[in-house]
């Protein structure tokens, strides 16, 4: 099909190779022969009077007429995508599809094992990609590298519908001959233990426990920083150091590692952790499904949360402000 003497299919190209800035890498994911991409790139050329990839050094660059067409080319295909070619009719056990989701380590293991583990068995044939947690992830939403965003609620957009999925609250989590964790641990107790935190990217952006407490002008000494959630506990055994964890987190390592944990001794405010999806996914049933499919699962394992309180909402956007201001 043709649009102004354009080949409609070349659009499906020129996505990929503007994505991965190489034919060859472009024709793997297109399933086509390096010749038959070669010549796809040759008559995109010819169609945009522009050379779109150009050969620097061993790599390939895009042009800065390619850099435009990257977001518009992606929300076309994406339209086509959410209004045409998605069935009326969706049937979980025969569908082909691939979703990309993206979420923290936190998040993964908390909710996501568990529902992919059961559509393994109700949907068989579907794919899934966890990407990590990028420093603009409703960008990446917005220009169809993921599918759902699965994220704490100040982190979403309100240009996009969302929902909230779960509420977790922490735990002080460190080795169990840790003799600080023997008994219920007191204020001060906390303040005088060494601790480890989380901080993410090369923006260091921190954990909200660690963002909230020098919030509130509370020192704690913090002896090691962690790139991920998961590997705080293998920081703990054999220290004396302790971690503020998420509470369904710490229950899950509690089970698998030698640690204790002991209520946190002062109030911190709970997380509530969200989905998001692209606006134009409203009548892309399976997305749709998987909305519900998380849904499901999350009520299972987490209950219902209580609304958003006043202050929690406040704090979330003090969070955000700050969290935006650090990556400059």
């Amino acid at each position: 099909m043709r649009f102004q003497r354009l080949d409609l299919n070349l659009l499906v190209a020129l996505d990929v190779l503007l994505e991965e800035k190489s034919v060859s890498l472009a024709a793997d994911r297109l399933c086509l022969s390096q010749s038959a991409t070669s010549s796809a790139l040759g008559r995109l050329r010819e169609y945009f009077k522009d050379e779109l990839l150009l050969l620097k050094g061993r790599q390939m660059i895009l042009t800065p007429r390619a850099e435009e067409l990257i977001d518009p080319v992606r929300a076309v295909l994406e339209q086509i995508r959410t209004t045409v070619a998605v069935a009326p009719e969706f049937e979980p056990e025969s569908c082909d599809r691939q979703i990309r989701i993206m979420a923290s380590d936190y998040s993964t293991e908390v909710l996501l094992t568990e529902v992919i583990a059961r559509l393994a068995v109700t949907a068989p044939l579907m794919r899934f990609e966890i990407q990590g947690m990028a420093s603009a992830p409703v960008e990446s939403l917005e220009r169809g590298l993921i599918d759902l965003l699965l994220t704490v609620d100040f982190a979403l957009s309100a240009d996009h519908p969302s929902e909230i999925l779960f509420q977790d609250d922490y735990l002080v989590v460190g080795d169990a001959t840790n003799p600080a964790l023997a008994t219920e641990l007191t204020r001060e107790a906390y303040f005088e233990l060494s601790h480890v935190t989380t901080r993410f990217g090369r923006s260091r952006i921190p954990a909200f426990d660690d963002w909230f407490l020098r919030r509130q002008k509370q020192a704690r000494r913090i002896e090691v920083v962690a790139p991920t959630f998961l590997s705080l506990p293998g920081l703990l055994i054999g220290t004396h150091r302790v971690a503020t964890m998420h509470r369904k987190l710490a229950e899950r390592v509690l089970e698998r590692f030698p640690l204790a944990a002991q209520e946190v001794p002062f109030d911190i405010p709970p997380i509530r952790e969200g989905i998001q999806w692209h606006l134009t996914s409203r009548n892309d049933f399976a997305i749709q499904w998987m909305i519900g499919q998380l849904r499901t699962v999350a009520l299972e394992l987490f209950g219902k949360g209580p609304g958003e309180s006043q202050d929690h909402g406040r704090i979330g956007v003090e969070f955000q402000a700050d969290t935006f201001n650090r990556r400059g």
